[in-house]
């Protein structure tokens, strides 16, 4: 199967800095969003820091494993990638006064065999559209979701509570942390989209489903999803991380690597 990637990132309309980082590598099918949080401009450090960390780890995984790598051999290098991240994060809070407090979401992608690897820490997310049906195949860390799932609030008040952005895991905050892995079969068609909580924040996934359906390409799709959450008031920083699922063997004269942060 051929995977095309694109990604785009933007500032939104209320937020003076953007503390979003997305990397993808397209040779090792491997993608990485962050989102920071932090005093000044620590969440900008420790997403941008956590996301090259672990782009490149993985990667460098992928180059030297290749296609022999096994399902616990996967699950195990996106951990390291993560602990490495997560590691450089914490002490980089540590030691310098004005990052003190900082961390970061992040969503971690490896599509390796007909299958994605989907690792995440936090509320960023990742949502597969297949067959016009949009699902969200992450489940947040945030006191928010855990309140949806004891029962104790409705997904209808959930829309306008004050805990929507509170995390209950995030990297760089402790000295480990887990990553949440799953693994999903991969079929030509499917669309999967990365996203911050800047853009599932303002927009439901009726709005998102119809943005990302064909036959729009790939910028197209992500210029639209940004602009639509701006629409709405653009209250976060918005990135988004598209990839694209075919049957086809047409090589793809894009870059590899791209960085967005």
């Amino acid at each position: 199967m051929q995977y095309r990637f694109c990604a785009r990132t933007d500032t939104g309309r209320v937020r003076a800095n953007n503390e979003d980082a997305v990397l993808f590598d397209a040779q090792s099918r491997s993608l990485v969003l962050a989102d920071g949080m932090g005093g000044y401009n620590a969440g900008e450090v420790a997403s941008g820091m956590a996301a090259s960390t672990i782009l490149e780890a993985l990667s460098a995984w992928v180059a030297r494993v290749g296609v022999a790598a096994q399902a616990s051999d996967v699950r195990g290098a996106m951990q390291a990638s993560v602990d490495a991240a997560n590691r450089a994060v914490y002490d980089a809070a540590h030691t310098h006064a004005q990052y003190a407090g900082m961390g970061t979401t992040v969503v971690v992608g490896l599509f390796h065999a007909g299958v994605l690897w989907v690792g995440h820490i936090g509320d960023s997310r990742c949502y597969r559209l297949r067959g016009g049906t949009l699902e969200r195949i992450t489940r947040d860390h945030s006191l928010l979701q855990e309140r949806l799932d004891a029962g104790l609030i409705t997904p209808a008040q959930a829309v306008h509570s004050r805990i929507r952005n509170l995390v209950t895991r995030a990297l760089g905050v402790d000295k480990a942390v887990v990553l949440e892995v799953n693994d999903f079969a991969v079929a030509p068609g499917d669309i999967y989209l990365v996203c911050s909580d800047g853009l599932s924040d303002m927009l439901d996934d009726a709005a998102i489903a119809q943005i990302a359906a064909p036959p729009h390409d790939l910028e197209h799709k992500a210029v639209a999803l940004v602009d639509a959450a701006n629409a709405r008031g653009g209250k976060d920083n918005i990135s988004v991380l598209l990839v694209e699922v075919s049957a086809a063997h047409d090589s793809d004269p894009r870059t590899p690597l791209s960085l967005l942060q």
